[in-house]
């Protein structure tokens, strides 16, 4: 049984090392998976396969995220589209990679 265990644990921490996201704030983006995408930009969001899991929440995000019509060009500028978007992203409760508030003003970090 302790083998077992012993086993399972060796197999199961680099699958959570290489699962979860960097963000680099200087940059303003954010890595998973070894793939780097901006946290700014033209976003699509969907139910499956994204390539970043959000959470919004009130307190303590990662980054503050204002919602534009045009010209995402700054970290924290984000416009949603419906096709050909820099990122996809999914909205879920738990587990995310970054944490998001919306803000009506002074979006990024």
């Amino acid at each position: 049984m302790k083998r077992l265990l012993t086993v399972l644990i060796t197999l199961l921490i680099p699958i959570i090392i290489m699962a979860q996201a960097t963000i680099d704030k200087s940059a303003g983006t954010i890595t998973k998976d070894g793939k780097t995408y901006p946290l700014h930009g033209k976003v699509q969001i969907v139910n499956s396969f994204p390539d970043i899991k959000v959470q919004i929440v009130d307190a303590f995000p990662d980054i503050k995220v204002k919602l534009v019509d045009a010209f995402p060009d700054q970290t924290g500028k984000v416009q949603i589209v419906n096709s050909f978007p820099d990122v996809k992203v999914q909205i879920v409760t738990s587990f995310p990679d970054i944490k998001v508030k919306i803000v009506d003003s002074f979006p990024g970090f």
